[in-house]
């Protein structure tokens, strides 16, 4: 059996490419959350690709960017030049894939023989179904099947809650830290022309950090994760932790504190992170503000004050926004000596334009820093 065409069962592999009117770049990895219908139809002009396309648009309200979207994939440039597809958002894109590489990395592209197809993908971007282009009502009912099993289902994320990290007097300590310098305006990075770079976007994140740089504090601070932190992650995962990568505490204010949903290690300059830690500082103190994985449904998460919720950097993750109040937390992430190696060796894409940017945050040995 080739592996080089997903097939039901199998992870579909992400990608980026140029989306018609939107990101010259687009990261497929974000979809997660919601059903994906994906129609590989090379061009808008061969008839059987009519229409299936006047089957996607008949099918219009499924695609509402929250239970489902919709993805057609054209290896013919004049379907831009001409308008013959046109953006429609919420819930229908299209992909520019005039090198073909997309195509091929789905398998409706093998060596000039352009095979189109529907594919469709479950929130965690898996396939559950592949069927040729002239069997797209089969494809709309394994559509609707996907999105009603999954609005039934209860999944738990595999994320590892451990409480009494920090004890409160600990907690208080660190938000009078911010109430007392203040944070600054938090981005998020993206690869821009081959540096990972700092990006400000309001509509994709609001936050502000106030950076710890006290080194007997960063010492404290570390003691009790190694103790407390690092042991949980051992018996719970299988894994080493030795390093932390910055001592952050985030404010998350109302109206103004959301971070839509992002992984944490997509980018040259953040590769090396393997978890991600959220502290809660003061979980009683604010509504809105939980953590959401959107690949296993609606569920939030919180962590009560001083516990930490932790889960991998490859997760999709969002923080929803605070409603009221102010929501504070300490956000490290934590990797190990291979990754360590990947730091070293992926600081050479790090935009040195981008200021004190989160990946270039020195790290500190989780082993060493702490009595």
């Amino acid at each position: 059996m080739s592996i080089s065409k997903p097939l039901p069962g199998d992870l579909a592999p992400w990608f980026k490419a140029r989306a018609l009117d939107g990101q010259p770049n687009y990261a497929f990895d974000t979809v997660g959350g919601r059903h994906v219908l994906m129609l590989f139809f090379g061009s808008s002009q061969h008839i059987p690709s009519a229409a299936a396309l006047q089957l996607a648009g008949a099918n219009r309200p499924l695609f509402d960017d929250i239970r489902a979207c919709f993805f057609g994939i054209t290896i013919d440039p004049s379907d831009e030049s001409e308008q013959r597809v046109r953006q429609q958002l919420p819930g229908v894109r299209f992909f520019l894939d005039f090198d073909h590489k997309v195509s091929a990395l789905y398998g409706a592209d093998s060596e000039g023989s352009y095979e189109p197809c529907w594919l469709v993908l479950d929130q965690q971007l898996r396939v559950i179904g592949r069927f040729p282009i002239d069997r797209g009502d089969a494809a709309i009912a394994c559509l609707k099947a996907g999105i009603a099993g999954f609005e039934e289902s209860q999944l738990w994320a595999p994320a590892l809650l451990v409480p009494q990290v920090f004890e409160p007097e600990l907690c208080r300590t660190l938000i009078g830290l911010y109430e007392k310098n203040g944070g600054r305006q938090s981005g998020f990075m993206r690869d821009v022309d081959g540096k990972t770079t700092e990006i400000h976007d309001p509509a994709f994140k609001q936050r502000r950090d106030f950076m710890i740089d006290d080194a007997e504090l960063q010492k404290g601070l570390a003691a009790r994760l190694r103790r407390r932190l690092v042991p949980a992650l051992k018996r719970a995962y299988a894994f080493d932790v030795t390093r932390v990568e910055r001592y952050l505490v985030a404010c998350y204010e109302a109206g103004a504190g959301h971070f839509r949903a992002h992984r944490d290690n997509t980018t040259k300059g953040t590769a090396h992170r393997r978890f991600a830690v959220t502290i809660n500082l003061n979980a009683d103190e604010y509504d809105g503000g939980d953590l959401r994985f959107p690949e296993y449904g609606a569920r939030t998460y919180r962590a009560p004050t001083g516990g930490a919720i932790v889960f991998s950097c490859s997760m999709l993750h969002e923080a929803t926004p605070v409603t009221s109040g102010a929501r504070y937390a300490f956000l490290p992430f934590l990797y190990d000596e291979n990754a360590a190696k990947i730091r070293k060796e992926n600081r050479q894409f790090l935009d040195g334009g981008s200021g004190k940017s989160e990946p270039s945050v020195e790290a500190k040995s989780v082993g060493a820093a702490g009595g």
